[in-house]
C-alpha cells in the first residue's frame, strides 16, 4: 500500500508546493472571478433578473455559486498547464520511466489540482454573508463535498487535453473553447427556464451544469425554494460522480497512451 500511495501524496505535494510558491497564480485565479462577480452582478442587478429564480433573489446573488464554480475551473487550468510546462523541463518524461502505474500519476496530480482548488473555493466562500446568504456547518460542509467532486472532475478534463498538448498557448486555446462555454451553460450566468430549445439541451447534457445545481442546492439547504428552478441534489450529485469518474478513466488512458 505505501508503494502504491507514496508517488501519489509525493506528486500531489509537489503541486501545494509549486502553488505556494507562485502568489501571481493564486492572486488571479481568485481576483479575477471576484471581479467578474462584482462588476456582472452589480451592473446585470439593476436590470436583470433571472428567470424561474425565487422572490427577492438579485442577480449577485444568483451570480454567486456560478462564479464559486468559476475560482474552481480558473484554478483547474492554472494547474493542469503545469503538465505543458514539465514535458518541457523533461520531468514528465523522469516520472513516466519511473516505476509508478498511470493511474497513479493522474490521482497524484489530479488530487492537486482539486486540492488548490478546494482552497480557492473556501476562500471565496467567505464571501456569502456580503450578499445575505447565511452559512450554517451542513451547508459549509456540503459545499466542500460539492466543490471537491466538480474540482476533481475539472481538474482531470484538463488533465485529458494537457498530456496531449506541447505547447501553453495550444492549451490555453482547447481549455477556453471547451471549458468557458461549459461554464456559460452551466446555468451560472442564466437560468435554463426561458432559452430557447436547444440551449435548453445543451444545458441539459452540460455536466457542470449538475455541479453548478448541486452547489446551488447545498448553499440554500436551509431553504429550498431559494435555490430555484433547477435539478434536485441527488440526481446533481449522480451525475457529478459520474463525470467524475469518467474524466479519470479518461485521463488515465490519455496518460496511458503518452510515450517517452
Amino acid at each position: 500500500m505505501r508503494r502504491l500511495l507514496l508517488p501519489v501524496m509525493t506528486l500531489w505535494w509537489r503541486e501545494i508546493i509549486r502553488f505556494r510558491r507562485q502568489r501571481s497564480r493564486w492572486v488571479s485565479a481568485l481576483v479575477q472571478p471576484l471581479v467578474f462577480w462584482l462588476l456582472l452582478g452589480g451592473g446585470l442587478s439593476a436590470s436583470f433578473r433571472p428567470s424561474g429564480a425565487a422572490e427577492g433573489i438579485s442577480y449577485s446573488e444568483y451570480f454567486y455559486p456560478g462564479i464559486m464554480v468559476l475560482v474552481l475551473l480558473f484554478t483547474a487550468i492554472f494547474a493542469t498547464i503545469s503538465i505543458v510546462q514539465d514535458r518541457r523541463d523533461g520531468f514528465l518524461q523522469g516520472v513516466l520511466v519511473a516505476p509508478v502505474s498511470r493511474w497513479g500519476i493522474v490521482l497524484g496530480q489530479g488530487l492537486g489540482g482539486t486540492t488548490l482548488a478546494l482552497l480557492e473555493g473556501l476562500l471565496f466562500l467567505l464571501f456569502a454573508p456580503l450578499i445575505g446568504v447565511s452559512l450554517t456547518v451542513f451547508s459549509v460542509l456540503s459545499m466542500v463535498g460539492v466543490m471537491f467532486l466538480v474540482s476533481f472532475g475539472l481538474t482531470n478534463l484538463g488533465l485529458m487535453i494537457a498530456w496531449r498538448m506541447d505547447s501553453t498557448q495550444g492549451f490555453h486555446a482547447i481549455m477556453n473553447l471547451i471549458l468557458i462555454p461549459m461554464w456559460i451553460l452551466s446555468g451560472a450566468f442564466f437560468p435554463p427556464s426561458g432559452v430557447p430549445i436547444w440551449l435548453g439541451w445543451a444545458m441539459k447534457l452540460n455536466p457542470l451544469t449538475y455541479g453548478v445545481a448541486a452547489l446551488r442546492r447545498c448553499l440554500y439547504s436551509g431553504n429550498p425554494t431559494a435555490a430555484g428552478e433547477i435539478p434536485k441534489l441527488a440526481l446533481s450529485l449522480l451525475i457529478t460522480n459520474l463525470f467524475c469518474i469518467v474524466t479519470y478513466v479518461g485521463a488515465t488512458r490519455t496518460a496511458s497512451g503518452v510515450r517517452y
